[in-house]
């Protein structure tokens, strides 16, 4: 990779908002508008016309979550009821349709506007690249169809880096390099470092979602630099070994980068003591040693992020003007996935991470969680949504929540022992209307949680707590992960730059080799 300052590029040194403004004008170039700034209306409709069809994750109907509903509140299976007293909240479509209404972006012309000063972006598709490792399930075609709540047939949610791993070099040899112990990376015909490839464009790897968009795909391929990294520098001899310290470095960076950026630090050591230790308050599976997915986690909390995706990325600065890209554009200068990956839109990663040694500055910033999307996301592209049903992320999530019986924004809060907000401090439409029963759909609590008590800047108070302790819940049981393994692990040189202090951008630097 190609450090543009060392090289002399004066954009590397140009102030962010200077530099940015510079990216929003190649972004506009191919999709009628910045893609950095706050989009407009006409770019969603653009986008539309020839968006990819990734994404998915945020549209799809995934197995065994509709199992409060079909199975009742206190079964388990895949997924589960993490509050199972509260009941489940139901307000008329109506209304949730004139709360998604009001939850796009406003439109302006500053494309910092929406910046989240603690989080930098890198994190938002890292949590996408946690959550396909978290979610994924291998598990047959004929055992789903026998079992479409998921109650015995699932894979237990693991953060063990399937997408990278596959079911191992016996049964997933296109992944690995002829020796079955390095990752496949490979030289594309476009001169950059990418993921393996078939005819059709496709990524081969563990987890197809790794390949949605081209973010999303070139972090999966920062992973598989560093297993293989482990291995050439001699800190693994097998295969074993490297995957056992890749997930384990992994983990790590779970619970002390992104855990303290979304959450906070002081909200990590509320549930993770100095010694491994998880503490449990509310997320207390029936069987721990395979614990279910809770919905109010799945489909209202760790949708926080739709929250932070930003309209486009500023990806490098080694061409003037900089390298930036739209979430959803026009064709071949876009982020979807699917294809090689072209070498003007290969990551910097110092533009979404902080990278020791690297310029601080420019970097694309998180958008702050709030109560808003950024326009390509509210009104998502038709080929996203293919259903025939609505192209608004905000209205699918709502209806969504309602038809799977999660409980109301409010009543988890009192059963966390939180003061709950009001439906006039949310903001709701009509606050006072019979129908909202004097409370508010989760999904759109927590996000409004965030920006009432944290500015925007991560999770609020119940937000925070329910993904933390959902998180490390999962983690704790894991009978291969550091927690039960080496609860004293602790990241050390020369992957890390000093024992126990090891973030993404330290991954990333010795992945990299940079």
């Amino acid at each position: 990779m190609v450090d543009a300052a060392a090289h002399g590029d004066k954009s590397a040194k140009l102030g962010r908002r200077a530099l940015l403004a510079g990216t929003a004008g190649a972004v506009a170039a191919s999709v009628g508008t910045s893609a950095l700034a706050p989009p407009c209306a006409a770019m969603a409709s653009a986008a539309a016309a020839d968006a990819s069809a990734g994404w998915k994750h945020a549209v799809d109907w995934t197995r065994g979550s509709d199992i409060a509903v079909k199975a009742g509140r206190d079964k388990e299976g895949r997924f589960g009821i993490m509050f199972k007293h509260a009941e489940a909240y139901s307000p008329p479509d109506d209304l949730l349709k004139s709360l998604a209404a009001q939850m796009g972006e406003p439109t302006g012309p500053n494309p910092t506007d929406f910046d989240n000063p603690r989080i930098s972006a890198g994190f938002t598709f890292l949590g996408q690249f946690i959550d396909h490792d978290m979610t994924l399930d291998r598990t047959p075609l004929p055992e789903q169809q026998t079992d479409p709540q998921a109650l015995t047939n699932f894979d237990t949610p693991l953060f063990d880096l399937g997408s990278l791993y596959g079911r191992g070099p016996d049964q997933d040899p296109e992944l690995y390099e002829a020796d079955r112990t390095r990752m496949r990376v490979v030289r594309n015909a476009n001169g950059v470092d990418d993921l393996p490839r078939r005819a059709d464009g496709s990524a081969i790897i563990g987890d197809a979602r790794n390949d949605e968009n081209l973010i999303v795909a070139q972090l999966h391929l920062v992973f598989a630099k560093f297993h293989n990294r482990v291995l050439e520098t001699g800190l693994a001899k097998n295969l074993a070994e490297a995957q056992r310290l890749t997930r384990w470095h992994f983990q790590w960076i779970i619970i002390h980068d992104f855990l303290e950026q979304v959450a906070g630090a002081e909200v990590v050591s509320r549930f993770l003591d100095g010694k491994g230790k998880v503490k449990r308050e509310f997320y207390k599976p029936k069987n721990p040693h395979r614990p279910m997915m809770p919905i109010e986690y799945s489909v209202a909390a760790y949708r926080f992020g739709h929250s932070m995706v930003r309209a486009g990325y500023l990806l490098n600065a080694r061409t003037t003007p900089p390298a930036a890209a739209a979430i959803f554009g026009a064709e071949g200068s876009d982020l979807r996935g699917n294809r090689p990956l072209p070498a003007r839109l290969e990551i910097d990663w110092w533009h979404f991470f902080d990278v020791p040694g690297k310029p601080a500055t420019p970097r694309n910033r998180a958008r702050r969680i709030d109560g808003k999307l950024s326009l390509p996301l509210f009104n998502l592209p038709t080929t996203v949504v293919s259903d025939g049903t609505s192209a608004s992320l905000a209205e699918r999530n709502l209806i969504r929540g309602k038809r799977l019986g999660l409980p109301a924004g409010q009543d988890v809060a009192r059963a966390m022992g939180v003061t709950p907000l009001t439906n006039v401090e949310l903001g709701l439409p009509d606050p006072g209307n019979a129908g909202w029963q004097g409370k508010a759909p989760l999904w759109f609590y927590l996000l409004k949680e965030a920006e009432l008590t944290r500015s925007g800047e991560r999770l609020g108070p119940v937000g925070g707590r329910l993904v933390t302790e959902v998180i490390l819940g999962i983690l704790d049981p894991d009978k291969d992960g550091f927690l039960k393994q080496n609860p004293g692990f602790r990241p050390a040189a020369p992957i890390a730059p000093t024992t126990g202090q090891f973030r993404m951008g330290d991954l990333i630097k010795f992945a990299q080799n940079l």
